[in-house]
């Protein structure tokens, strides 16, 4: 029988700051929590609202897709973990998003009530959806962006499978939704720095997946690799999925998903341009399919389902920052050069790097989602408020390349540092010995598929 330990305890610290911080935030006066006001003042809102409530629950379904692709691509003996993970990010996420994330991201922005306070580098208003951010808008507004922090959390689960505590673990994603992702999204999306010098990303393709799959690079390469993942030469050895059945339907949930995740950031159905957003969405997400797997029947003769559902996810990423920005013609350039993008960095995250990514999460969503902000300077075409070198415009482009100089220094400085504490403290890595048997028993204390045995080679 293990003991209560102090790790064990540290885990826990996030709900110890929740019971603690409770009784902090105070009502304000005059906020509108039966939306008679708000409805009063714009009736369309009702149809808005709506339409960003569904495309809410869309981005949050994703959850599930991203569970079913990582367990997938990973060994059975771990596939509890992996779920487990997913089902946290979300629920541990959420709460460190209600209580610090959104008021860091969005104070100041004034995008709603409750949030005033706030400058350049922090928001400071709308902490614990108190106050005058107890608001039918505010809480709208809330839900739509915690789905978004708990998919950056979700993409570095990937990077890091197989090899994580998961008390560990349980702490990253409370850091990475409180304080990693919100801070940047300020920047961006919260009327900081970044945003006043002009630089877009209509949806995140810096915001939330450059983040996660950067910070996934910092936490890969903080665990190490694998056991057995590389040899005595330090060639990189392919260590199979256990269920692509898995990977293809989490890709197609999560390509679903994805409407949600751009058209809906138009915060609109009012916003006839999400027509224009979702079709460059689809046209993104399969040039990169159609990419990568041509481009594994070009190199080995056989088609690879997996580079395929990458690559189709890598042109997703790729285009979430340009989705409103650009015609059709342009996303599918952008998801096909997002699809090679993502297949030079696989190579280069192992071959030159060394570090073990089991899902490809770092290229997918790291690489891809650079150069989906890179796009946004090249393809805008000023029909939508935002024009880049193709019409002529180099000024984007400047802005872009500064946040994705910027994203990249943040991720990776605070990605470093976060991993660093976590391991001094309460350790990052399992035993080589629960390493070997799989997370799920030594974990969880329990298989995800019943009785079946489960040998070190599963």
């Amino acid at each position: 029988m293990r003991t209560f330990n102090t790790a064990r305890l540290l885990a826990l610290l996030p709900v110890v700051i929740m019971l603690v911080a409770l009784p902090l935030p105070a009502l304000a006066a005059e906020p509108d929590p039966n939306g008679a006001a708000t409805l009063e003042a714009d009736p369309s809102a009702a149809v808005n609202f709506t339409w960003v409530l569904v495309a809410a629950f869309l981005v949050f379904f994703m959850q599930a897709g991203f569970g079913l692709v990582e367990a997938g691509l990973t060994r059975a003996k771990n596939a509890v973990n992996i779920l487990t993970k997913n089902f946290m990010d979300f629920s541990i996420g959420g709460l460190a998003f209600w209580m610090f994330g959104f008021a860091l991201m969005f104070g100041g922005s004034r995008a709603a009530p409750g949030l005033e306070e706030g400058n350049d580098w922090l928001g400071l208003s709308g902490f614990f959806l108190a106050g005058d951010a107890y608001d039918v808008s505010t809480l709208l507004l809330w839900l739509f962006q915690m789905v978004f922090a708990a998919t950056a959390a979700t993409i570095v689960s990937g990077a890091m499978a197989e090899r994580t505590k998961i008390t560990a673990y349980f702490a990253f994603s409370f850091l990475v939704s409180a304080i990693v992702y919100p801070i940047f999204g300020h920047w961006v999306w919260g009327g900081g720095w970044l945003a006043k010098i002009g630089m877009a990303d209509f949806a995140g393709s810096g915001v939330v997946h450059a983040v996660g799959g950067l910070v996934g690079l910092a936490g890969a390469a903080m665990l190490g690799p694998r056991k057995g993942k590389f040899d005595s030469h330090g060639k990189p050895r392919a260590i199979p999925g256990h269920n692509l059945l898995l990977v293809v339907l989490g890709t197609f949930i999560l390509f679903f998903g994805w409407f949600g995740f751009n058209a809906g950031s138009t915060l609109a159905a009012t916003e006839l341009r999400i027509s224009v957003i979702a079709v460059n969405t689809f046209l993104a997400g399969v040039a990169g399919a159609v990419v990568a797997i041509y481009f594994s029947m070009g190199k080995t003769g056989a088609s690879d389902i997996t580079l395929a559902c990458n690559g189709s996810l890598a042109g997703l990423v790729g285009i979430t920052a340009p989705c409103a920005f650009v015609a059709p013609w342009a996303a599918v350039v952008i998801g096909a050069v997002a699809a090679f993008v993502m297949i030079a960095s696989v190579s280069f995250v192992e071959n030159k790097l060394k570090v073990d990514d089991p899902v490809g999460a770092i290229s997918v969503h790291g690489a891809a989602g650079l150069w989906g902000l890179l796009a946004v300077g090249i393809f805008s075409d000023g029909t939508y408020g935002v024009s880049g070198l193709i019409v002529g415009d180099s000024a984007q482009i400047v802005a872009q390349l500064i946040g994705m100089v910027t994203v990249v220094v943040w991720s990776l400085a605070t990605g470093f540092i976060m991993f660093y504490l976590l391991k001094s403290t309460m350790g990052l890595r399992v035993s080589e010995e629960d390493e070997i048997k799989g997370l799920d028993i030594t974990e969880h204390g329990l298989q995800a598929y019943g009785s079946d045995k489960l040998t070190e080679s599963a």
